[in-house]
């Protein structure tokens, strides 16, 4: 039925020229050019539309055809009939207006949603690449609209996380990205030929387009991308495939690798387009921090970057890349910030980093975001390789800018186990210097004494949750006892700790006691009450809690409320055993030092 009114009006139409058709005339065409495509008689309609005598007709309306050919394609599982509309679509391409086809086809990606967002794409691209080059000089808008549509489709779709998922590509996105690649390949090829940008306007509007979309592809999907998946092949990842293509299409579109990487979020972007989408002209942070990623750690593109910066020079730049990376809470996008962290400091030799570093806002930010992932991701092995990271950074610092960093890190850290961790360090620092016999300005003599009074000591006096401070408490600690059995005349002179034992009993030692009876007379209370309730007729049932400090712990049954209380009591009869060797130290230093006087 479809077919033969498809047959009567085409033959109506024949007659008229292109300023004669109406509107009600070109809703009666498509509305029976649609029944037609939804009972399949796809023939037929690509015979009239191939049909030099309705080319009037096709000229004037066949661009509305392009989304019931698209949704019949979609709909049809039948092989021939999807080439047979690929076949309508070509020569609707080739004899409608370039501009209506463009919008069309570009309306058809916009509107694609779900599971279709990669058929959609995957299936207009050739399409809208052959338009495109109909266009002309004048095609950079349009080039840069078509791009701009369909990465904000592809946006859409989940990037694989495994390499089983990759190999799937349930979604498509692994083959959009192959496909956009060769559909950009002519308009680069324009550009790369063009041998005088300036002087050719067009030519410079495309590449600015150009360059856009591939900052674009660095932020998505690249940023999130997992390019460590085929460690034996890189090149059976798509994504580094992909990482390829973009940053050789970078080197092809004359902007330098070096160029780029030196771009930063707080200085004026690359491109500064005003007449094409916001979001395509503004090169983000982190469009340069994956950049910077994939040139230094995945080393691509490395052959077209200018080996003129120093490894200190690289790691301060490198540093607000980091920076931005480590604030994500995505593991593909830590990793990355992680890798290129550790790229970084390797390039750098031990201890010569100078203090001055730490003054770069950058530095500082990554030193806490270091912290953050340390002690709040719930990736494990994120969490050990940060603690790692730390250490490097560390150790690539001179003396002065050690010093200064373990007094930052200090202070601007309320997490105990990181305080536990920086105590260490300066106890390392402190033993280094007594070992080598050195002249330290900063781990001996009169600046170390203000580093001990900050880590021996209590937050808040007697008061202090000595169980969420054990670490801190028990590491410092054991720098008491590490400098007490350490000293000598001569130690004593280096370390000061002798002459600043009253101050170090008053401020730390006296507290540290007074703190420990009560807390282990609240944790023994809380343990006779659990006891009880234990003994009480429905103990198996029963629900308790527990409040430390002022912190209410979680509901719990007595059984598992005593194994924390226990737990609790052992944490600080540890303490107390390591304090009370400290005082015994202590008291047998000043009893070796009056016989020494009352002997002379």
């Amino acid at each position: 039925m479809a077919a033969a009114d498809l047959q009567s009006i085409t033959e109506k139409f024949q007659n008229l020229s292109e300023d004669d058709f109406k509107e009600e005339d070109t809703n009666v065409f498509l509305v029976t050019c649609q029944k037609c495509l939804e009972e399949e008689e796809v023939a037929l309609l690509l015979e009239i539309i191939r049909d030099e005598k309705n080319q009037a007709i096709v000229k004037n309306m066949g661009w509305n055809l392009i989304g019931p050919i698209t949704k019949c394609i979609l709909r049809s599982s039948n092989n021939d009939t999807s080439k047979i509309c690929l076949d309508m679509i070509h020569y609707l391409c080739m004899l409608c207006n370039p501009k209506e086809v463009l919008l069309g086809l570009l309306e058809q990606i916009d509107e694609a949603a779900g599971e279709q967002i990669s058929q959609v794409v995957l299936l207009l691209l050739q399409p809208l690449q052959e338009v495109l080059l109909k266009l002309g000089k004048r095609k950079a808008y349009s080039v840069g609209l078509s791009l701009s549509t369909i990465h904000s489709r592809i946006t859409c779709l989940p990037v694989p996380f495994t390499k089983e998922q990759t190999q799937e590509d349930k979604h498509g996105l692994c083959q959009c990205c192959c496909a956009m690649v060769q559909f950009t390949k002519p308009f680069v090829d324009v550009v790369s030929q063009s041998k005088a940008l300036i002087i050719e306007p067009d030519t410079a509007e495309l590449r600015k387009e150009l360059l856009a979309f591939c900052f674009s592809c660095l932020k998505y999907p690249l940023l999130t991308a997992q390019l460590n998946l085929f460690p034996e092949n890189t090149d059976d990842n798509p994504f580094f495939q992909f990482a390829k293509d973009i940053l050789g299409t970078f080197v092809l579109l004359g902007e330098p690798l070096s160029v780029a990487f030196l771009q930063h979020g707080d200085r004026t972007p690359i491109l500064e387009i005003e007449d094409v989408r916001p979001e395509e002209g503004k090169c983000t942070a982190e469009t340069f921090a994956c950049l910077s990623y994939l040139l230094f750690v995945q080393h691509i593109g490395l052959d077209d970057f200018p080996f003129v910066f120093g490894p200190t020079f690289l790691l301060k730049t490198n540093m607000q890349h980091v920076d931005v990376l480590l604030k994500r809470t995505e593991e593909s996008i830590l990793s990355k910030g992680l890798e290129l962290l550790e790229n970084s400091l390797l390039r750098v030799e031990d201890e010569s980093l100078h203090q001055d570093f730490l003054e770069i806002k950058a530095v500082l930010h990554v030193v806490q975001d270091l912290e953050k992932v340390m002690t709040l991701c719930p990736i494990e092995h994120l969490r050990k390789r940060s603690l790692k990271l730390l250490q490097l950074m560390i150790d690539k610092f001179g003396e002065e800018g050690k010093y200064k960093l373990f007094r930052c890190l200090f202070k601007s850290s309320n997490h105990a186990g990181v305080q536990g961790y920086i105590i260490q360090n300066i106890k390392n620092q402190i033993d280094i210097a007594l070992q080598t016999n050195s002249n330290s300005k900063w781990f001996l003599g009169p600046r170390l004494t203000p580093l001990l009074h900050m880590v021996l000591s209590l937050p808040e006096g007697a008061e202090t949750d000595l169980l969420q401070y054990s670490d801190r408490i028990m590491a410092s600690l054991n720098l008491l006892r590490y400098l007490i059995i350490r000293q000598d005349n001569e130690v004593d002179t280096k370390t000061a700790v002798w002459t600043e034992l009253g101050r170090i009993e008053n401020n730390y030692l006296k507290p540290l006691h007074i703190g420990l009876n009560m807390s282990k007379a609240h944790y023994e209370a809380e343990m006779k009450s659990a006891s009880e309730k234990k003994k009480g007729l429905h103990s198996k049932k029963a629900i308790c809690s527990v409040t430390v400090g002022e912190n209410k712990l979680p509901d719990m049954t007595p059984e598992i409320q005593l194994q924390v209380l226990r737990s609790a009591l052992f944490t600080f009869d540890l303490m107390e055993s390591v304090l009370a060797r400290v005082e015994e130290l202590i008291e047998v230093k000043l009893k070796s030092a009056s016989e020494e006087k009352i002997g002379s």
